[in-house]
């Protein structure tokens, strides 16, 4: 037995909403099963619950809504409030009260859609809601990891990357695979599968029209980083375009070229002026994607120019993220000549060093970078990290290794 009982997500606001929620679909399931009170008083609570039940073959408006708040037992009502927990905190978080309410409800709603299209029976329970909100958790942190409680013969935990615990287990093994193989006949498959599709969709949707705050980690963000590197790598299939990338203007200084001269000096002001500043606008909504990709805009129309300190290291680091290693390299270069004295400077000289060492083969500029790294840091992990990547430039350069 598998079950998700915590994230390694960061949440920066009480989930308020979620919390009522939970509060909510657990007070209704003590009424339900009839806590305290006259016989009268349960027959009473008992027969208005019933008629939140989502009948399917003749659903009424209102039950699109009451059916998400009625469990069938405890196993039930205990296994969905764990999910929502789980995953709608760091979700309510990350989208606010208002709007978290809002897409749980129309979860449901669209799960119970899904389920009444082709089928005639009666359903109660929020799972629909909560795989729209399992969903909506995958695409906003894609690459978070998650807790996994295990018990077999032992009991433990583990921890499981998002997207392979919700896609491989939650989406398609229990949900697809497993009523192939005999599960339960009593589990709304077709709602769970129904709501996970509109939360990944409707929360993509929200990222790529900037209704949720996007960052550099959301699905929308990898899914562009990973066309942007397809791109690179069939530019980079070209022997020519490989040896330009590796010994062109990624050496220090960075060499201009006659036509780049051209080029700068037929710049319009304007032009390089209305570029920095959407550089600027797209750091500012944390859009880094866009930053890094109108910065190389920027080096075609004028290679000299250089942004503010922590927009020229932001868009270098973007760079890397992105495995754009001679665009990044080149960032960090004009970061060092132009801010050299700033807090992250010693950092960058290493980086440097280790990007040259390890993924462009220039070791004798590697080893200008890491000397000056290891001449400067007093930390005795970052003098170890120099000591390596120095051997291993020595090694490459057929020379003994350095003492340490």
């Amino acid at each position: 037995m598998f079950i998700p009982i915590s994230t390694n997500t960061s949440i920066h606001r009480t989930p308020w909403v979620n919390y009522g929620l939970i509060a909510l679909n657990v007070i209704i399931y003590l009424l339900d099963t009839q806590v305290g009170g006259t016989a009268q008083a349960r027959t009473i609570v008992g027969q208005q619950i019933d008629k939140g039940v989502l009948y399917a073959d003749a659903p009424l408006l209102y039950q699109f809504i009451s059916y998400q708040f009625l469990h069938a037992h405890f196993g039930h009502i205990a296994g969905n409030m764990l999910f929502l927990w789980v995953f709608g905190n760091p979700v309510n978080a990350k989208m606010g009260h208002g709007p978290y309410l809002f897409f749980y409800l129309a979860g449901g709603v669209f799960a119970a859609t899904g389920y009444a299209l082709n089928h005639d029976h009666a359903m109660v329970g929020a799972s629909g809601s909560i795989a729209a909100v399992t969903a909506a958790y995958l695409a906003l942190f894609p690459r978070s990891y998650i807790t996994i409680l295990y018990w077999w013969f032992f009991i433990g935990t583990f921890e499981l990357p998002s997207i392979i615990m919700i896609v491989f287990k939650l989406i398609i093994y229990d949900n697809i695979i497993a009523p192939k193989l005999g599960g339960p006949g009593n589990v709304a498959f077709a709602a769970h599968l129904a709501g996970y599709a509109f939360g990944l969709a409707a929360v993509t949707a929200m990222l790529l029209l900037r209704v949720l705050p996007r960052d550099q980690f959301d699905i929308v963000a990898l899914g562009r980083r990973w066309f942007q590197r397809r791109a690179m790598r069939t530019v980079m299939a070209d022997p020519n375009a490989r040896v330009r990338a590796q010994y062109g203007r990624v050496a220090r200084p960075v060499t201009v070229e006659p036509h780049e001269v051209r080029t700068v000096e037929n710049a319009r002001p304007d032009q390089v002026t209305e570029l920095r500043m959407r550089i600027a606008e797209a750091l500012s909504r944390l859009d880094r994607d866009t930053a890094a990709r109108i910065y190389g805009q920027l080096m075609e129309v004028d290679p000299h120019q250089v942004l503010a300190r922590q927009q020229q290291l932001e868009v270098a680091n973007q760079l890397y993220t992105l495995n754009l290693l001679p665009q990044a390299v080149a960032a960090y270069e004009k970061f060092l000549s132009h801010y050299a004295p700033s807090d992250e400077a010693d950092q960058v000289e290493l980086l440097l060093g280790i990007i040259y060492a390890r993924d462009l083969k220039q070791y004798e500029v590697a080893e200008e970078h890491l000397q000056q790294s290891l001449s400067r840091f007093t930390d005795e992990k970052r003098r170890d990290q120099c000591r390596h990547w120095l051997n291993v430039v020595n090694e490459a350069l057929g020379r003994p290794a350095t003492g340490s």
